[in-house]
Parts: C-alpha cells; sequence; structure tokens
C-alpha cells in the first residue's frame, strides 16, 4: 500500500505549479509592484485589496485575515482538499508522475490509479465531453419529459443551466458513439462508468433520464446521477455512476463546488437530501447547501465538510480541548415522516465526529425545501434552515415522543430510553445542560434525571467513534511525517507596526527573504541577539538555521523561502510567509539592491547602538581605582564598537 508522496515529487510540484496561475482562477490579481500581484481576499470579505501574491518566492499571504502559503496551502483551503489530493491535484494539471513510499518495504511505489499517466486526466475530460453532451440533449426534441419535470419544481432554462443539467438521450449507445468520435476508447469508457458491460455487450448506463453532473471540489465532473422519466424504464428512480477511480460515493457531496466559496467563508454548512433539494436551496438564497450521492452522511463526507468549515485541530473536530466552540454550523434537513427522523438519528451518531455545533431543520408538514420552495416560496427555505434545532435536542426529543408523559410509566420510560443518548454527550458541560433540559421535558425531579445519566454512562451508547487523523503527505493528507499530529504550537505573533525598531527590523527580514541575492554578507555575519524584536529574532534564527542568505542566494526564490519555513516550524512558518509576501517600499529594479543595503545597515546600527549602551552602562557600573584592569578593558570595548558604528555609518 502506498503512503507518503516522495518529498522531490512534491517540491516538483511547488515548483512546476505557478503560484499567479492556481490564484487568478479565483482571485482577480493586479500589479503591485515589481514581482508582486494582489487583489481581494477569497478567504474573507473585504473591500480593499490586502490578498497578496509573489509569484518569485511561490507565496501568498493575506494582510487582512492572516491566511497564508505555498501554492498547496492554497489549493487546499480554496478548494477543501487534504494536502495529498491538493498535491495530485496539481501534479495532474501541471504533469508530474508522483511516487510513493512504500510504508512496508521504504520503497518507492506508484499509486494504483496512476500506473498509467494520464489516465485519470483522460477520464475526467471524458465526463466533461459528456456532460457537455447532455446539457446539448436537455433543449432537443427528445427530452419533453425532462423539461416538464423542471417545470413541474419551478426550474428553468437559466436554472438548468446553472446546474449543468442534461438529459441522457433513450437510444443505447448515443453518448458511447459520440465518445468515441472524439476519440475515447471502449475501456476507458467502461473504466469511467459512463456506459456499461453486459450480456449484449457495452451501452449507455443512463438512457432516458434526467442527469445532474457531480462535480469534486475543483469543479471537474466525476460521475453523474440520473433520475428515472419514463414507466417502461425498469431501473430504480435514481441511478448514480457506480464506483470507479474517479467516484468515490462515501466521498462525494453534490453542489460542493457551487458551496464551497460560501462555506468557507459563513462558517456553515447545509446538508439536504437530494438534487434538486439543493437547487432549491441555492436558487432560495442558501448556497451552503449539498448532498450525498446514493448513500448516508458518513465519515468521509465528515472529513471534507470539516476541511471546508476551516477545521484544522488536531482530532479533526471543530472544538477546543476546553469545550469552547471554533465555530461552524453543520444543518441536516431532512424529511418530517419516519424516514427522515431514521436518518436524524444516524447522524447523532456522526455528531461525536463533528465536536462541533449540529443542527437539524425538519419541516412540520414534511415538505422537502424542493416543495417548500415551490409552496410557500424562497423565504420560506431561509426560514426552514434559520429555524434549526440543536440536533442533541432533535434526537432527545424524537425518542420522547415515543412515550406517554402523562403517566408514571410512560416518564419512567422515556427516562430510561433518554439517559444514554445524553450520556453519550463527550462534553461535560453540554451533557449537564441537556441533563437539565431532560428533566423539563419530562416533568421528573433533576436530581434523579443526572443520576440515571451518570448509570447510563457504564451502559452501551451512542457509538463513539475514534477520531480520524489526516496525515499530511500520505494517502489521506496530514503531516509529512506520517504520524498524526499532536497539539498545535502556539503561533508567534507579529509584534505592534508602530515600534520603529521592529519596523526596521521587519524590513531587513523582508529583503533577505525576498532579495537574498542583494543582501550584503554582513547579515550573515549577525549573532543570534542581533534582533531585539521576540518574533523577529525567531525569524531570524529560521533564516541561519536554513544556511543564511548565502544560501539563499543559491537555492532561489521559492525554494529559499521553503527551507526557512521548514526551519521556522509551525509557530513561527505563518510569519515567514508573511513577510516573504510583504511589499517592499523601494521595490524597483533600478534601486531595489542600495535600498536592500541600506535596509541592512540599519538593522546592523541598531544592533550596534544596543551594544554601545550595554558597554556604556558597564562602564559606568565600574570603579576605575578598585578595578583598573576591568574598567580599561570595558572601556577599550565601548570605544571599538563605537568606531565600528562609525565605519558603517561613513560607509552608507
Amino acid at each position: 500500500m502506498a503512503g507518503l508522496i516522495k518529498r522531490e515529487d512534491v517540491e516538483a510540484v511547488r515548483e512546476r505549479a505557478r503560484i499567479e496561475e492556481i490564484v487568478s482562477a479565483h482571485v482577480t490579481l493586479k500589479s503591485a509592484g515589481v514581482g508582486s500581484m494582489k487583489g481581494l481576499c477569497p478567504f474573507h470579505d473585504e473591500r480593499t485589496p490586502s490578498f497578496h501574491v509573489r509569484p518569485g518566492v511561490g507565496r501568498w499571504h493575506c494582510f487582512g485575515c492572516g491566511e497564508g502559503g505555498d501554492v498547496i496551502s492554497f489549493v487546499q483551503k480554496i478548494d477543501g482538499m487534504g494536502f495529498t489530493d491538493a498535491v495530485e491535484h496539481l501534479a495532474d494539471r501541471v504533469g508530474v508522475q508522483l511516487r510513493y513510499e512504500d510504508s512496508r518495504t521504504g520503497g518507492a511505489a506508484q499509486r494504483g490509479p496512476r500506473e498509467e499517466p494520464g489516465r485519470r486526466q483522460r477520464l475526467i475530460e471524458a465526463h466533461r465531453v459528456a456532460a457537455e453532451f447532455y446539457a446539448d440533449q436537455l433543449f432537443a426534441p427528445g427530452a419533453q419529459a425532462a423539461r416538464a419535470f423542471l417545470a413541474e419544481r419551478s426550474f428553468g432554462r437559466a436554472d438548468a443551466e446553472t446546474f449543468g443539467l442534461g438529459f441522457a438521450p433513450t437510444g443505447w449507445d448515443a453518448l458511447m458513439r459520440h465518445l468515441q468520435g472524439r476519440g475515447f476508447t471502449q475501456p476507458e469508457l467502461i473504466a469511467s462508468g459512463l456506459v456499461s458491460q453486459g450480456q449484449r455487450g457495452v451501452y449507455d448506463r443512463f438512457r432516458g433520464r434526467l442527469v445532474w453532473p457531480i462535480r469534486d471540489v475543483t469543479g471537474a465532473v466525476i460521475g453523474f446521477g440520473a433520475r428515472k422519466l419514463f414507466d417502461e424504464d425498469q431501473g430504480p428512480k435514481y441511478l448514480n455512476t457506480p464506483e470507479t477511480s474517479l467516484y468515490k460515493k462515501a466521498h462525494v457531496l453534490y453542489g460542493i463546488d457551487l458551496a464551497k466559496r460560501a462555506i468557507a467563508q459563513s462558517k456553515r454548512v447545509v446538508i439536504v437530501e437530494g438534487y434538486t433539494d439543493v437547487m432549491a436551496a441555492h436558487l432560495s438564497g442558501v448556497e451552503v447547501a449539498v448532498a450525498t450521492c446514493g448513500t448516508a452522511f458518513g465519515g468521509d463526507h465528515a472529513k471534507v465538510v470539516r476541511r471546508l468549515l476551516g477545521d484544522t485541530t488536531a482530532g479533526g473536530g471543530l472544538q477546543l480541548a476546553s469545550g469552547a466552540s471554533l465555530g461552524g454550523e453543520i444543518i441536516f434537513t431532512f424529511d418530517g415522516d419516519a424516514a427522515g427522523q431514521k436518518a436524524a438519528m444516524r447522524a447523532f451518531g456522526e455528531d461525536q465526529r463533528f465536536h462541533a455545533q449540529t443542527f437539524v431543520a425538519v419541516e412540520p408538514s414534511g415538505m422537502d425545501p424542493c416543495d417548500l420552495r415551490m409552496a410557500r416560496g424562497p423565504e420560506a427555505v431561509k426560514s426552514l434552515v434559520d429555524g434549526r434545532v440543536p440536533l442533541f435536542e432533535f434526537v432527545i426529543r424524537t425518542t420522547l415522543d415515543g412515550y406517554d408523559l402523562e403517566t408514571v410509566e410512560g416518564r419512567v420510560g422515556a427516562l430510561r430510553a433518554a439517559a444514554p443518548l445524553v450520556a453519550g454527550i463527550r462534553d461535560r458541560s453540554m451533557q449537564l445542560g441537556y441533563s437539565r433540559s431532560l428533566a423539563r421535558w419530562i416533568g421528573l425531579d433533576p436530581d434523579e434525571v443526572r443520576r440515571e445519566v451518570a448509570s447510563a454512562s457504564g451502559r452501551p451508547g451512542p457509538a463513539r467513534r475514534r477520531d480520524e487523523r489526516d496525515v499530511r503527505g500520505s494517502r489521506d493528507g496530514g503531516p509529512a511525517s506520517g504520524t498524526a499530529p499532536g497539539p498545535a504550537a502556539p503561533l508567534v505573533t507579529a509584534p505592534d507596526p508602530r515600534d520603529p525598531v521592529a519596523r526596521i527590523e521587519r524590513l531587513a527580514l523582508v529583503v533577505a527573504l525576498q532579495y537574498p541575492q542583494h543582501v550584503p554578507g554582513t547579515f550573515d555575519g549577525l549573532d543570534e541577539d542581533a534582533f531585539a524584536t521576540p518574533a523577529w529574532r525567531a525569524v531570524h534564527a529560521a533564516i541561519r538555521a536554513a544556511g543564511g542568505v548565502g544560501t539563499g542566494r543559491g537555492l532561489g526564490g521559492s525554494r529559499w523561502v521553503e527551507t526557512v519555513v521548514e526551519e521556522a516550524g509551525d509557530a513561527v512558518g505563518p510569519l515567514v510567509t508573511e513577510l516573504s509576501v510583504a511589499p517592499v517600499p523601494e521595490d524597483r529594479e533600478n534601486v531595489i539592491a542600495a535600498y536592500v543595503a541600506d535596509v541592512v545597515r540599519k538593522v546592523i546600527d541598531l544592533g550596534l547602538t544596543r551594544r554601545i549602551a550595554d558597554a556604556k552602562s558597564r562602564v559606568q557600573r565600574l570603579d576605575p581605582a578598585a578595578d583598573a584592569d576591568a574598567y580599561r578593558s570595558a572601556f577599550e570595548r565601548l570605544v571599538a564598537i563605537e568606531k565600528e558604528r562609525r565605519e558603517l555609518r561613513d560607509s552608507a
């Protein structure tokens, strides 16, 4: 089984994937000086551009929200991907063949689907062509039933085009002939799931159906969902693409490509039950709606949602160890019937995986978002979502509905049924709160309820699954070391920009990272105490550990900064990224060399000034009569430092 991606392949992806091209697909970038670009940040709302990209060092940073990183981290955040998925996505795009370390032997191994170079891109291209074919067929004469289906649900042509809907012709091989005419082979089409192999040969999987293209977070079509339209169709009501190298139903969320930006910005995701519900929700202003495709919401779906919500905690949850919420809402919408309630009960088992504020929105009359939009308009859909109730409360109250609370027997039975649910809540504060609520809902003494909950803690309760941890660089994403991450190191924060010393020290580090080729050799002669500001001293230590600017001249922009980031670690790394992208006041080719030299001289001057002050203090503390040798030595040292500073200033 393949494990970590080889380090040199990750580096090759970083070098070949031009960060300005990747970012430009999501952000309109404009020049911000020589070698710098800026635009409106895609990760928070802003009117003045504070999102900067510096192609020469391969980094990006937003000075508004503080997010930043390299081209891989940008894809991770913008598309809600894990580390490995982002590397693989970029590798496909720039043509890097990835190799994986065999976790058993330590040798290199090719990952299964990548044994044939370019195969994944061929299958994605086949899906793209198929989606265009289906979309064209939707408005052909034979698709009247499909158009009627949409019209009956208040979806017009513009809506169909927005979501890329199409129609699969009733013929046995219309799509196959079209794709073969575009150069795709029969084995490729079978591998894609677009056609099926039967006793009578190969035929289109989807025929005579309304089809929805299912896209991944990058917007690439990886499969289809198809709804039966004709009575003579003996297949299921909904038919999806089978499991393929592209399409894994346990990972797929319909509408994720349209919803990802809104989810990341609002920290809210709404899980609905079908394709038309996603359409109705988005058209009603609930742009964070997604749906599973032919399967129940599970752990792999939860991982996708966590990433989009910005969850980066070690356990994969949205909660601190203290129990304080980091923000983010997951809202499940279910039909009000028994099946919908059963689905909510299943989601209760997943809630422990989320560690977040998980809610349920159920329309009392049983209407789903699509029906609700048709009957009462878009505002009703938004009201449904806004009227959500906590999942814990919904599950407990649903359990209580099965008992007659007007009788003693009913109340006792309800308590015994609900107590294990409350006992299954990991957060101690929430458990105590729901114990009090349960007592109120049933009408029993709170102490009696607490005792029953405490007793139920020893009984088999809701499944408590081990947190799934991603591993950067492995097949599932997470730290490059291949180990589960421990507690995150506290980030080192930048000092007050109004501090004149900190401002000069910051500029020196900016030029050292961005223009090592212009930094004079004296910079590498600075000792570990040359920077007075703790944060900048930490960055300087990372530069020293990376080999100094002398090494930077040899490595070049992106490799140099990446090396410093690695030496800086998680706590200081974000500061290195910020400085590597920060605007330089005199960022002009004809003056930059002189400017860099001047900035470095100022930092050296500051260090010498501090040393002079320390030397003067020592001279003043010594008694020349009682300790003549020490006094003479201290005085000579003071004179030498003053001479060094004078020569530095004369050279400027």
